[in-house]
């Protein structure tokens, strides 16, 4: 398919950084790389030629007509028209797509002949208005992705809601489905009891169509989901340097759910890493710690796995380095994310929404959009420098592991026994008051409400403690 040009017209001067971002966006991002084919003017090598005469070539090539408006109106031509206004003009005598944006929601400070030329835009087309370069790109994103589906060149909704071809009910295994019951009943008082019947469960969880799996039905209890989506594997190799090199001293690929990967994986690497073992001499408990913690690494693998890209050819890759561990998945963050933003508080914007239901329902990832932060505090709690996130053929996390390993260890060991007392105030809290919320233990203990919640999802995970009705009346069992 040829790909579609879109012309980015704005004031050179005004607009340099939502340009270039814009160019690099089209150019990076997994999806509209595979579709759109960004133009910038001064992108251009030198030619001999009348400048006006090239960018109206240039808007003819093109598919669609992207500008950007702002307060400057640019130098004018002997007919008293500035370059951008001429290329609007182009593009809509040619028929051209037109998204404009307008930055600001006021035309105070405008010149004159802009605020009359977003008067013209907007008689013809609808404008939309932006302040931040995320705003933006957030909004680009969503006009030519709208575009796209009206053209029926992709699916109006996420792939993991998409029905997967050639599957039937038949490739859903039922035991699969009843351990997946058993685990979110603890975990988080799952409403449906074990032995439903299969086509129930996944209509509870819309993960059928028609009669028929959907993606997601599949990457989560399928017998073989590899062989309906065989990029869906995980890629694990451990390197005894600092970089890719031959031959791997260890290489793994790993198949099956969702669920048997993200498990495996992360043994694969606590298997690879250092882990200190403590001595009874202060706690009857023996304290144990790795050196990078696990809730560390099993978050960054379930991340991976929650968010990929699944209509990529590419896996999630996770490589253990001598200096580090590195996560990637061939993906990107959502339009209303930066990289700055997951340091801190931020909304959930899941990328594979009907995957991430089941996740959450067992206890792999929240809703809360806390996980990232989670992980830099858990890293900082054992001496370890903050994980890195970045975008470089797909979304990465990189975690460092520690430069003295004794230290780390140590320190890790800490908060091993730290966590252990913490555990064990909890039962025993639980045990002598089975109605108390979990913000009231909290309170008791002297921790914050979000340490007693994993607290609490971790021992009932491992079948020591069961909650049963609602969060604010229901009741705990030590088990």
């Amino acid at each position: 398919m040829r790909p579609i040009r879109v012309f980015i017209s704005s004031l050179q001067q005004e607009f340099a950084e939502e340009r270039q971002m814009l160019f690099k966006f089209l150019q990076g991002d997994p999806l509209l790389h595979r579709f759109f084919e960004p133009f910038l003017f001064e992108n251009l090598p030198a030619k001999d030629q009348r400048a006006d005469s090239v960018y109206l070539q240039e808007v003819e090539k093109s598919d669609i007509y992207l500008g950007l408006f702002g307060n400057e109106y640019g130098s004018k031509d002997n007919d008293g028209l500035s370059p951008t206004h001429r290329e609007f003009q182009k593009a809509s005598e040619l028929g051209k797509i037109r998204l404009i944006y307008v930055k600001g929601n006021e035309d105070t400070g405008r010149t004159p002949e802009m605020r009359q030329l977003i008067q013209n835009a907007g008689s013809e087309l609808i404008r939309k208005r932006f302040t931040l370069k995320e705003e933006l790109r957030s909004a680009v994103y969503n006009s030519l992705v709208q575009y796209l589906a009206d053209r029926k060149l992709i699916r109006s909704g996420p792939f993991d809601r998409a029905i997967c071809k050639s599957a039937t009910l038949k490739d859903i295994d039922e035991s699969r489905i009843q351990n997946f019951i058993r685990l979110a009943r603890k975990t988080r008082a799952f409403p449906l009891k074990e032995g439903i019947a299969v086509k129930d469960l996944l209509t509870h969880l819309n993960l059928v169509d028609s009669a028929q799996p959907v993606n997601a039905a599949i990457l989560l209890f399928g017998n073989s989901a590899q062989k309906f989506l065989p990029s869906s594997e995980i890629k694990c190799a451990h390197f005894h340097g600092k970089s890719v090199a031959k031959p791997i001293p260890s290489y793994q690929v790993y198949r099956g759910t969702v669920f048997e990967m993200i498990e495996n994986a992360v043994d694969f690497v606590l298997s690879k890493i250092d882990r200190a073992i403590g001595t009874r001499e202060k706690e009857v408990i023996v304290p144990a710690g790795y050196e990078i913690p696990r809730e560390v690494i099993a978050e960054a693998i379930v991340n991976a796995v929650a968010h990929r890209d699944y209509t990529s050819n590419g896996s999630v890759q996770v490589m253990l380095f001598s200096d580090r561990l590195e996560i990637s998945n061939p993906g990107a963050l959502p339009p209303e994310l930066t990289l700055e933003r997951l340091r801190g508080p931020h909304a959930s914007y899941p990328a594979n929404p009907l995957l991430s239901e089941p996740l959450y329902w067992t206890g792999y990832i929240e809703r809360m959009g806390t996980g990232t932060k989670d992980m830099i505090e858990r890293c900082k709690a054992v001496n370890l420098p903050e994980p890195q996130f970045s975008i470089r053929d797909g979304f990465v996390v990189t975690i460092q592991r520690p430069g003295s390993v004794e230290t780390s260890v140590e320190t890790s060991v800490e908060t091993s026994v730290e966590n252990q007392k913490t555990d064990a105030l909890l039962l025993e809290l639980l045990r002598e008051h089975p109605t108390m919320t979990l913000a009231e233990a909290a309170k008791k203990i002297g921790k914050s409400v979000r340490a007693i919640e994993l607290a609490s999802a971790k021992l009932t995970k491992a079948g020591r403690l069961q909650h049963t009705g609602s969060k604010k009346s229901g009741t705990w069992e030590v088990l």
